[in-house]
């Protein structure tokens, strides 16, 4: 099968599967040994986690960028456009060059059924065995024992955070999603955990597969001041560092990763430093400053949104807070709102424009028992509720929009 353009491919891949998800790693594994990219010849560092993730993927690839070396990563999902999830040297990967991978997958794979995650992911590894790269960083779709990117052994294998969410595939309690999310480790392999309070699922599971894992606030720590942090891990000990617009948890996660893997790939402290200065990611807790300052974050479940409020909390606004929201139909809508309901002032909700996203009525029923439907104005659409907010806000407001990758993507400007 060939096609001449990107859009043509992803057309094809959605239609190869009966289901967009189904977890399992044995047809994805089939077609990447057909394709020779199950052993990476440089060091990896897979990403797992509830939340975080791709700000974690987003900090090592900056600063080892910054150090000198050649990155691949690959993530998900995307804000505007296919290509963002697979960069080469921090850009995003060019139609052809994928289109080419697709084209190789799609010979390779035979009668096997492939789901577009995994299209996608070996089309990455397949990409990133041609580039001669230094290292690869690949985050985790979903879960982590049974993702695609799962196929590969990582070098360092990190979970962010463990929180509820997708439960409907990973688990109804924290303690069965840890364990889904520990798969990713690998034996005599370092496992990190920025999670402050892991399950103890996470910990059995590396115990018994003898992986030794590392703890945020346990091993390594950090500690921020009104304008720098610090982060130590036994003797080595970083001062002075300059607070990213991501959060620093994540970031002290990112440089245990780093020091973990010094005898392989050097970073000197310049690079750290430099590589944090310039970390930025598009959508998270990003602020467009302005007579009404814009904050766009991608938050999706209630811990991420808990994470989003607390930071509106740390932020000054002299005016009023106004929302532009919606959310996918499988998310916590419910509990998400709870987290943030009193960091608003008024709400201004439409519907999502993708198959997934909850439709109004499910949007006016959960408002409805977070008792907030007085202070909410529903519309038909993401972009009738934002210019509703563009007008009734007066300057020294800010607007937040959050609730799902496809909500910031519909109204970024």
């Amino acid at each position: 099968m060939q096609f001449s353009t990107l859009n043509e491919w992803l057309t094809f891949i959605s239609s190869i599967h009966t289901t967009e998800i189904d977890l399992t790693l044995a047809r994805v594994s089939k077609v990447a040994k057909q394709l020779r990219i199950l052993q990476p010849a440089c060091p990896v560092i897979i990403v797992g986690g509830t939340n975080g993730k791709g700000s974690t993927v987003k900090g090592l690839e900056s600063i080892y960028l910054t150090a000198g070396y050649k990155v691949g990563t690959f993530t998900s999902p995307f804000l505007f456009q296919f290509n963002e999830q697979i960069r080469i040297q921090g850009k995003d990967a060019q139609d052809k060059v994928i289109c080419d991978a697709f084209f190789q997958i799609e010979a390779a794979r035979g009668s096997i059924s492939l789901t577009p995650f995994e299209f996608h992911t070996l089309a990455a590894l397949f990409i990133f065995t041609q580039q001669n790269l230094d290292i690869w960083i690949l985050e985790v779709g979903l879960g982590g024992r049974l993702d695609a990117v799962n196929i590969i052994n990582a070098d360092i294998a990190i979970v962010t955070t463990v929180a509820m969410d997708h439960i409907d595939y990973l688990g109804s309690t924290r303690e069965e999603i840890g364990w889904e999310k520990a798969g990713i480790f690998r034996e005599n392999k370092a496992a990190l955990c920025g999670d402050f309070n892991p399950p103890k699922s996470l910990m059995n599971y590396a115990e018994k597969i003898g992986a030794p894992l590392f703890f945020q606030g346990t091993d390594f720590r950090y500690r921020e001041e009104t304008t720098h942090w610090s982060w130590q891990w036994q003797d080595t000990y970083y001062d002075i560092l300059p607070f990213s617009i991501l959060a620093t948890q994540n970031m002290s996660t990112v440089l245990m990763a780093i020091t973990l893997l010094q005898q392989q790939l050097i970073v000197p402290q310049q690079a750290i430093q430099s590589g944090l200065m310039t970390t930025k990611l598009t959508g998270r807790q990003e602020i467009v400053s302005g007579p009404i300052t814009h904050i766009y974050d991608v938050s999706h479940n209630p811990a991420a949104i808990a994470f989003l409020a607390q930071r509106l909390m740390q932020l000054p606004c002299i005016g009023k807070t106004h929302a532009v929201f919606s959310m996918l139909s499988d998310k916590d809508l419910v509990a998400s709102l709870y987290e943030i309901a009193l960091h608003i002032d008024q709400w201004y909700v439409g519907q999502i424009s993708h198959q997934r996203g909850a439709v109004l009525a499910m949007l006016q029923v959960g408002f409805q028992q977070a008792s907030l439907i007085e202070k909410t104005d529903f519309f038909t659409t993401l972009s009738m509720a934002y210019q509703a907010a563009l007008q009734k806000a007066q300057p020294g407001d800010r607007i937040v929009i959050f609730g799902s990758f496809h909500t910031v993507a519909e109204v970024y400007t």
